[in-house]
């Protein structure tokens, strides 16, 4: 290979023993760090990062094959003319697989991290993937610097002009990336959040799915498929209803007849929800008088839960087992009275 096109003794410089085990290792710690802290994520985590990791031995093995035949040629271009012209390759080889696993090991370092924050929902990959290609972009300027002895440094001031004509151009694909990107970090959102989106008049209510480079990806309550960019939800007012130990509150209004025993009706709901599997048993359901008049008395049933997307499929069964309970114990509801007044007209 020509001396002048690739800088042959400082890649053989490169290809050492010694980073050859720091790779080894690298990997093996990767390892290391999956079996004793990420036992407890979900079986679509396992299975994920169990496929990343036989990717990231695959591509080490194809590093060791390529190395060995590096030193093998070394020895023995002595004896073999032949194998002194194909050392260079095998180094080229070797040192671009070598990058290849240093690339996909940090890359499943940072993701392995993501997981240990999140160990049954998802993680979003964009902070995964923009940083795989910042060290990508990184390691190819640097080998491309030291092993062609190109100069990164003018090349990029004369794209200065090309630079900005590309900013502008990308100016809303841009804007939506660093806003996601500001939307990972802060983890004002994450996946499977239920959040209300609201700027102006426009309001989205979804579950998250998916944080892209572009967009988030929100399933409604009537499971449609809502997309909305990155800058305009870092614009928007974003009501979280996930918080972490934080459960949603809920209340279902019951309207009895004046003079009914007001204290039997409220332990006979907080019974009735006790049959409720969705509904949470700390903190506990409570009913209390909400109002009154000359014709009803207003109770209504609070009660915690977990889930916001269940909320009208678990206030359906509330309102049911409550319905139910007061009909077993000869309560009735409180109808709409009309009362109509019958005058005479003076003759």
């Amino acid at each position: 290979m020509n001396e002048k096109f690739l800088q042959a003794q400082v890649l053989y410089s490169f290809l050492e023993l010694e980073p050859y085990i720091l790779l080894g290792l690298l990997v093996f710690c990767s390892w290391l760090f999956y079996k004793f802290f990420l036992q407890d994520v979900s079986e679509e985590r396992h299975r994920n990062l169990k496929n990343h990791h036989r990717v990231l031995f695959r591509h080490f093995l194809l590093l060791s094959i390529f190395f060995g035949a590096y030193l093998l040629s070394i020895e023995s271009a002595k004896d073999l003319p032949i194998m002194d012209r194909l050392t260079p390759y095998f180094a080229i080889f070797a040192f671009l697989w070598g990058m290849i696993v240093f690339v996909k090991a940090c890359r499943l370092w940072v993701l392995q991290y993501l997981f240990l924050q999140s160990m049954q929902e998802g993680v979003p990959l964009l902070v995964v993937n923009v940083f795989t290609l910042m060290v990508s972009l990184g390691l190819g300027f640097w080998a491309a610097s030291k092993l062609f002895n190109l100069q990164i440094g003018p090349l990029l001031a004369t794209s200065a002009a090309l630079s900005v004509i590309l900013g502008l151009a990308l100016q809303d694909t841009l804007g939506n990336l660093f806003a996601g990107i500001s939307l990972q970090l802060d983890k004002s959102i994450e996946i499977g959040d239920w959040v209300e989106v609201v700027s102006g008049i426009q309001k989205a209510v979804g579950q998250v799915k998916e944080i892209s480079w572009r967009s988030v990806l929100l399933v409604g309550l009537s499971d449609e498929v809502i997309t909305l960019p990155n800058r305009f939800l870092a614009q928007a007012q974003i009501s979280n209803f996930s918080p972490p130990d934080q459960p949603i509150c809920r209340t279902q209004l019951f309207r009895i007849k004046y003079g009914t025993d007001v204290n039997l009706v409220k332990d006979l709901l907080e019974q009735s929800i006790i049959g409720v599997p969705e509904v949470r048993e700390l903190p506990a359901p409570y009913a209390y008088v909400f109002e009154s008049n000359e014709s009803w008395v207003s109770v209504k049933l609070l009660y915690y839960m977990d889930s916001y997307g269940a909320q009208w499929r678990v206030g359906d069964r509330v309102l049911r087992h409550g319905l139910a309970i007061l009909a077993n114990n000869k309560i009735q509801l409180a109808g709409n009275e009309m009362l109509i007044h019958k005058s005479e007209s003076n003759k």
